[in-house]
């Protein structure tokens, strides 16, 4: 995603979690990653030590894994940096 884009998505994203989000909450973020024991590791780094409750399941195929992730987190901002953090592993669909 472009930079330009990728803010402007980022922006209108915390605009929505403030107006419809009491904060602190949990939050559910859903990825998709091919099946890729590094790439699925390096997510469940992201969200070490966060009391996160990750649910990964396989494609039928075994050829794609989707994680839900829910965690409590104090704002939006803290929302966006997972986010970004996550967008930086390759190949990852985030929903």
């Amino acid at each position: 995603m472009d930079p330009d884009k990728a803010e402007a998505f980022y922006n209108r994203l915390k605009a929505e979690l403030l107006k419809n989000t009491q904060w602190p909450a949990d939050y559910l973020y859903k990825f998709i990653v091919p099946t890729d024991p590094e790439r699925i590791s390096q997510i469940q780094d992201i969200f070490d030590n966060t009391g996160a409750v990750i649910e990964s399941k396989q494609s039928s195929k075994g050829k794609y894994t989707s994680l839900s992730i829910t965690v409590n987190l104090k704002n939006p901002d803290e929302v966006i940096e997972k986010y970004k953090e996550v967008g930086k592993v390759e190949g990852v669909i985030s929903l």
